[in-house]
């Protein structure tokens, strides 16, 4: 059994072991391509995705069956679970994981991300392609930015004003109901990308496709209900998305080790040290996307997503026969250990706020 995260300090890295030359990742790779683990999966991708928008039209289709009635909350609910569920596809895309051609995998991505979610795919790729290259590195990492939640200790220090000093001091309690904006924040982060960014592929296409998915997502709610339902079926599907979205990546990086500025790691520990896997079985598969396995994705991003349980074991003994520090725990563990680190960050700010 791998040691638990929640006795690692979430610091620096300062192993030795850090700085083994990169040719240690080379054994593996030639292991993860004698099992054809980077093959791709077409046809059983094509089943996932046919079944992914089968489900989200039927999901539409039910919204349209019950009407005028507030039991379209419980559809709001199933609609963000698909919208995640589409959100997945997109992601694979992002990482080429389904055709074997860039073209077609970002046509997927932009159908599933921009016309189905309202996610800009352009974006999605260009942030998450940061976070891939270099993760929890400080100064890099967009997912350990400075924003609303504060990650490293410098960014709660610097918390001047009462309302953002009181979130970053009580971050943990709140961090699950703030994912409830993040649907929301996604939005308008892609849209706000997309307007500043001129010179970027598809980009009139993706415009197009968001304004479309606007266009349709609001024009159906406002048709079949009024306002004020109206109103509350958008707050609870978005809350709904956004919540589903950030407990699925959640798990993967925070309260793992950090990587300092000008720090030096070769890739198979950069990825695996600050990266976290999430114990269970089909239905975690399923639920998490694919996620779970981060640390396999984080290796090698373009496997298909159903042969990362299979690379697993080949992973995780290849880096204990290295002493490479694999972790793996529960989902629950996962949340617990992010939110320690978390009200750990917030501590010092609590700490004066009281004295």
């Amino acid at each position: 059994m791998s040691p638990s995260p929640v006795l690692l300090t979430p610091s620096v890295l300062d192993s030795p072991a850090s700085t083994t030359a990169g040719s240690d990742f080379a054994p593996l790779l030639r292991s993860i391509n004698a099992a054809h683990l980077l093959d791709r999966r077409r046809v059983l991708y094509g089943a996932q995705i046919t079944l992914v928008l089968l489900a989200y039209a039927a999901g539409w289709w039910l919204f349209a069956a019950v009407g005028n009635s507030w039991y379209q909350l419980l559809v709001a609910v199933g609609l963000g679970v698909l919208f995640t569920q589409a959100a997945f596809v997109g992601h694979d895309a992002g990482h080429q994981q389904i055709a074997r051609t860039k073209k077609v995998n970002d046509r997927l991505g932009l159908i599933t991300g921009n016309l189905l979610v309202g996610l800009s795919y352009g974006w999605w790729v260009d942030e998450h392609n940061k976070h891939h290259a270099r993760p929890n590195e400080v100064g890099y990492d967009p997912d350990i930015g400075d924003g609303v939640i504060t990650f490293l200790p410098s960014q709660a220090t610097a918390r001047s004003g009462r309302v953002e000093s009181f979130i970053a001091a009580h971050q943990a309690w709140l961090f699950f109901p703030l994912l409830t904006l993040e649907g929301l924040n996604l939005h308008v982060q892609s849209t706000g990308w997309l307007r500043a960014t001129t010179i970027r592929r598809y980009r009139r296409i993706e415009l197009l496709l968001l304004g479309l998915h606007g266009a349709l997502y609001l024009s159906a709610v406002f048709y079949v209900l009024p306002p004020s339902k109206a109103l509350a079926f958008i707050a609870v599907q978005q809350a709904a998305w956004g919540l589903y979205m950030g407990c699925s990546f959640a798990p993967n990086h925070k309260g793992m080790p950090t990587v300092a500025i000008g720090e030096k790691l070769d890739f198979l520990r950069r990825q695996v040290l600050t990266t976290r896997n999430v114990r269970g079985g089909m239905f975690t598969d399923f639920a998490l996307g694919g996620l779970n396995y981060q640390i396999e994705h984080h290796l090698f991003p373009n496997m298909p997503r159903a042969n990362l349980r299979h690379a697993q074991p080949l992973v995780r003994a290849y880096c204990t026969e290295h002493a490479v520090l694999y972790t793996e725990v529960g989902l629950f563990a996962s949340y617990a250990a992010a939110l320690r680190h978390l009200n750990s960050i917030g501590e010092p700010l609590r700490l004066a706020r009281s004295g």
